[in-house]
């Protein structure tokens, strides 16, 4: 993987844990200990300013846990975000906390709970310009504003309109500029088309990787999509039940997949030029995360699982140009 000396974001061995327990009289009557959610789990990884790294992964596995502990909505339970060379969780308390706020911002996931509903376009693009103190007179906010509108398709005289009166996809590019306000280094999006029609979801990325291109963006995207994945990344990272399973170059990755449940991903995507051919579908559920299996998480589900896989844990490694934990790939058990 081609990675700058210094990446601008560094996540190292991050961790999320949830107390999930009953009541504590419902504990005592019913003699059962605290309960513990393991949301991420040892997760690290690294994106060079300018690049877009996708984490990838069914429902549940973590994924808008790790975005919502980049921006600092969650504190980590171990381990440390670094955003060009700051701890990102101390420098959110210090006293000049909002800088590093305003190069940090976030994209979510559903454009329709977004956006305050009783509040113009005007007001809600504007309200981090105004909160950041950036820019206080009217008429050179309502300037500002029109020219975010244009740069993300929208026409600026729609600043006097509500949210209500916009479709999806145009109330995800209100998103998208509201995001840009403050003139960000790093933006984390969470599943940001996943609400949006096929045909718009190609409008918004676009406009995205225009904007990457324009003003030198890094980006965290976070999808369960693997074709939006492969449309708008340099590397990608594959999550399962809160752990980091794989993580490689997008080429790398869709051309060679190692790990399993990664090929399992890939098997599920119909593709054109193989329209005779019978798809895999991905095999069986998700554990409960509650209760995960020993060893590697995955040998439930996956084929190549012998008596290690059930009862070590696998570590990542690098192999062959990719981070991979699987003792599969490292036993050379793997068909090419």
């Amino acid at each position: 993987m081609t990675m700058t000396s210094q990446p601008l974001v560094h996540v190292k061995d991050l961790a999320k844990t949830f107390d999930v327990s009953p009541p504590w009289l419902n504990r005592v009557i019913e003699r059962k200990p605290r309960l513990h959610l393991h949301a991420v789990d040892g997760v690290s990884f690294d994106i060079a300013k300018g690049t877009t790294l996708a984490l990838v992964g069914e429902s549940g596995c973590g994924k808008s846990t790790v975005a919502r502990l980049l921006v600092g909505l969650y504190e980590p339970t171990r381990g440390s975000v670094t955003f060009d060379g700051k701890d990102v969780h101390a420098g959110f308390k210090a006293p000049d906390g909002r800088d590093l706020r305003r190069r940090i911002q976030m994209i979510f996931q559903d454009p329709y709970a977004s956006l305050n509903p009783r509040w113009t376009v005007e007001a809600i693009v504007g309200e981090p310009l105004s909160e950041h103190g950036m820019i206080s007179d009217k008429a050179e906010l309502r300037a500002k504003v029109g020219s975010l509108l244009s740069s993300v398709g929208l026409n600026p005289l729609d600043c006097v309109k509500y949210p209500h009166q916009f479709s999806g996809g145009q109330r995800q590019r209100i998103s998208i500029a509201r995001a840009l306000a403050t003139e960000p280094e790093f933006l984390v999006c969470d599943e940001p088309t996943s609400a949006l029609d096929v045909s718009v979801q190609a409008q918004v990325l676009n406009i995205m990787k225009d904007l990457q291109r324009e003003r030198g963006l890094t980006y965290l995207f976070i999808s369960h999509n693997l074709a939006v994945v492969r449309h708008v990344s340099d590397q990608v990272g594959v999550m399962y039940l809160g752990r980091l399973v794989e993580l490689a170059d997008k080429h790398r990755l869709f051309d060679d997949a190692r790990h399993p449940y990664t090929r399992m991903l890939l098997d599920a995507i119909p593709e054109i030029r193989k329209t005779g051919r019978s798809r895999t579908p991905v095999q069986g559920e998700v554990p409960n995360p509650l209760n995960p299996p020993a060893g590697c998480t995955f040998h439930p589900r996956c084929p190549l699982a012998n008596q290690r896989c059930k009862q070590e844990r696998p570590v990542l490694h690098m192999h062959d140009g990719a981070i991979i934990a699987c003792h599969a790939v490292e036993e050379g058990r793997t068909s090419a």
